[in-house]
């Protein structure tokens, strides 16, 4: 299938259908490896992993990068109470409403484990521009319901 002009998108037999996800989040539209998806008719921001894994760029922009350190709320990550993760490569992009959230692989600098993190929140689309989450704060991972992930 590829995207067409509009809000729908032409089958490989010609005829078009509805993009929008039955569950699709009503803020956002997710663009991924050039298929559109389209959830709103608000806003639409392109969520992509480049360079392999290491930035997420948003509306084209490079915003979130590796070597960044995390100071991670996620029992599941390791045993520490809170992981000072070194986040060394993003492998998933999803929003959830207006926020959009990232899956990284990284390590902890104190216990030395190296581990996929859960959903974790890193900005948020408010008017139509992304706003980055403080990281230099506590992140915690999503514990509601796992975002809508960012696939082609």
């Amino acid at each position: 299938m590829t995207p067409d002009s509009g809000n729908n998108r032409q089958t490989a037999g010609g005829s078009l259908e509805s993009a929008a996800s039955p569950t699709a989040s009503r803020f956002v539209t997710v663009v991924s490896v050039g298929v559109l998806r389209r959830v709103g008719p608000s806003v639409t921001t392109r969520l992509r992993i480049l360079d392999d894994g290491a930035w997420l760029s948003v509306d084209d922009a490079r915003r979130v990068s590796v070597s960044e350190l995390w100071r991670l709320d996620a029992p599941d990550f390791c045993e520490c109470d809170l992981a000072d993760m070194v986040v060394e490569n993003f492998l998933e992009t999803g929003v959830d409403g207006r926020t959009v959230h990232v899956r990284v692989y990284g390590q902890c600098i104190v216990c030395g484990t190296k581990s996929t993190t859960g959903w974790v929140p890193v900005g948020r689309v408010v008017d139509g521009e992304f706003v980055d989450i403080d990281r230099e704060g506590v992140l915690s991972q999503a514990t509601r319901k796992q975002p809508e992930k960012n696939s082609a």
